[in-house]
């Protein structure tokens, strides 16, 4: 009996959308950290691990961001800004006196109201994902550039020492507190999106919106409830962007969009919504994080490291596309209007 029960949990956890390709990443994963460690005996180093989980802990945020966007079928392209644009006010407002403090609270409220603009423009405005975002991506970078009189800006000073420790330089229990800032996040957007109601109701708008309506699904919550995630994970990491270098710059953030996509949809998010958990953007960034800094121990340069994580992008998304695709033909469900990944409606 005892068996079964235990064989029931395991066909449940199987059945979780995106799992198989979240076990599937998994093995990769290990392939290339066997690898990387045979070719280089110092990649497994405690040093090095350590500084490699500090490494993956922003892909990770803003993956986690970016995976509650995707999962309702949009995107968000403004990630990136928003971090610039968090580095900047967080840093400006420390320059000028501000208390480290209060400056992370208006650094937080100022990038909210950038995911609040989003969610909005797209559920009530109706306007694609894709050209909201990218105009708010603009917005948020402009933001970074205006804050300090288009400057980066000094150094924060003495004065933010508790704030850098906070989120960067300093270790609780062995681990430095970016990754326990990271954990923390995860743990509580996990819950979020695989035990509530709200995470059900983020799943039901990426799979079928109109079916998610007449369900009585709050469609402009939900949507802005991603955004407003996105956003907050984003600005988090603005904040240790700002406490690891000691100064805002205004091209923080540049491409931070597009590893937030890597991440997610390596990990099994799918771009089409309504798949994917968080368990497999922690894998995504993983892979990306393992990549980025096995390539370099080998001695690769940045643009291969590039192209290979492009590629791999572009694998599993197609790999996504075709399974999805056969899938429907499988089921007989085919001709049903989608929410593409730029918020988009077609006819299949």
């Amino acid at each position: 009996m005892e068996n079964k029960k235990k064989q029931g949990k395991l066909k449940r956890i199987l059945a979780k959308r995106g799992m198989g390709q979240v076990i599937t990443v998994t093995i990769g994963l290990v392939a290339l950290v066997i690898v990387f460690a045979l070719l280089n005996p110092y990649f497994l180093t405690g040093r090095n691990i350590s500084n490699l989980l500090r490494q993956i802990a922003p892909t990770l945020l803003t993956g986690i961001g970016q995976s509650y966007v995707l999962i309702t079928g949009n995107i968000d392209l403004s990630i990136g800004s928003v971090v610039g644009m968090s580095c900047m006010t967080s840093a400006t407002l420390m320059t000028k006196g501000v208390n480290p403090w209060v400056a992370v609270i208006i650094t937080y409220l100022a990038c909210l109201l950038i995911g609040l603009l989003n969610g909005k423009l797209i559920s009530k405005a109706k306007l694609p994902a894709f050209i909201a975002t990218l105009g708010t991506m603009t917005i948020a970078r402009g933001i970074a550039q205006i804050v300090n009189n288009n400057y980066n800006t000094d150094s924060i000073g003495e004065a933010a020492e508790g704030f850098m420790n906070f989120f960067y330089y300093g270790k609780t229990l062995g681990l430095f507190n970016t990754i326990w800032i990271t954990i923390v996040i995860w743990l509580v957007f996990n819950f979020l999106l695989s035990r509530t109601r709200t995470g059900r109701h983020l799943y039901a708008v990426g799979s079928n919106m109109h079916a998610a309506h007449l369900s009585g699904v709050n469609i402009s919550s939900t949507v802005t409830k991603a955004y407003l995630v996105s956003a907050f994970c984003s600005a988090t990491v603005g904040l240790i962007t700002t406490a690891t270098s000691g100064m805002g710059t205004m091209d923080a953030g540049n491409g931070y969009e597009l590893y937030a996509v890597a991440a997610s949809v390596i990990g099994g998010v799918s771009t089409l919504g309504g798949q994917g958990i968080l368990l497999g953007t922690v894998i995504g960034a993983s892979v990306w994080g393992v990549l980025q800094n096995g390539l370099q121990f080998a001695g690769a340069p940045v643009a291969i490291r590039n192209i290979v994580i492009g590629v791999i992008v572009i694998i599993t998304v197609l790999l996504d596309l075709v399974v999805r695709q056969n899938k429907k033909v499988g089921t007989g469900k085919v001709g049903t209007g989608k929410t593409t990944s730029i918020g988009l409606k077609h006819k299949a």
